[in-house]
C-alpha cells in the first residue's frame, strides 16, 4: 500500500512516516477472507488518516490528510471492485458512510462496525446490525456478528488494535 502510494504520487511519498516507525500490522483484515486483506486494510489506512494514527502516513497538514484519506479510501474500494463482488462493495459504502456518522457523533461503535464489516464482507448480513448503530447509537449487535463468525478472541484483538489507533 505505502509503496504503491508512493510511486503514484510525490505528494504521497512525502507523506509517509520513515520506515523504521512504519507499522505494518493489520488491525481487522485477520478478521475476514484473505482476499479482501488489502482493500480491507488499505480502506483503514485512510480512516485512521482522517480520523485517527495512521500506521504508514504523516500528512503535514489537514488539507493533505483529507486528500490522502479519500486516496486510500478509493484504492481500497478499487482493490475490492475487481473482485466484482458487488455485495462487499455496498458493505464498504455502509461502512465509509456510517463510519462518518459515527465520528461526528463522536460515538464509540466504530470499532465493532469495522469488526463486523471485516468479518462478514460481501454478504449483505449487517443490515439489523448496522441500523442499530445508526438509528439507535448502539453498537452490540454488530460486535455479537463478528464474534460468532471469527471468535472473541480475533475480535478483542482487532478492537484492542483499534483503540490504541482511535483518533
Amino acid at each position: 500500500m505505502a509503496v504503491g502510494a508512493a510511486a503514484e504520487s510525490t505528494l504521497w511519498a512525502d507523506c509517509l512516516l520513515p520506515d523504521s516507525e512504519r507499522d505494518r500490522s493489520a488491525v481487522f483484515s485477520p478478521l475476514g477472507e484473505a482476499r479482501y486483506a488489502l482493500g480491507l486494510e488499505t480502506i483503514y489506512e485512510g480512516y485512521l488518516v482522517h480520523y485517527g494514527r495512521p500506521r504508514l502516513f504523516a500528512p503535514p497538514d489537514d488539507d493533505t490528510a483529507l486528500l490522502l484519506g479519500d486516496y486510500l479510501y478509493a484504492h481500497g474500494v478499487a482493490r475490492i471492485s475487481a473482485l466484482q463482488d458487488v455485495a462487499a462493495v455496498a458493505d464498504l459504502a455502509e461502512l465509509i458512510s456510517l463510519c462518518s456518522q459515527v465520528r461526528a457523533e463522536d460515538s464509540d461503535g466504530d470499532g465493532p462496525l469495522w469488526a463486523a464489516t471485516a468479518a462478514l464482507l460481501g454478504r449483505a448480513a449487517l443490515d439489523e446490525a448496522r441500523t442499530a448503530l445508526r438509528l439507535h447509537d448502539d453498537p452490540q449487535p454488530l460486535e455479537q456478528a463478528a464474534r460468532v463468525e471469527v471468535g472473541g478472541e480475533a475480535v478483542d484483538t482487532a478492537l484492542a488494535a483499534h483503540s490504541a489507533r482511535r483518533g
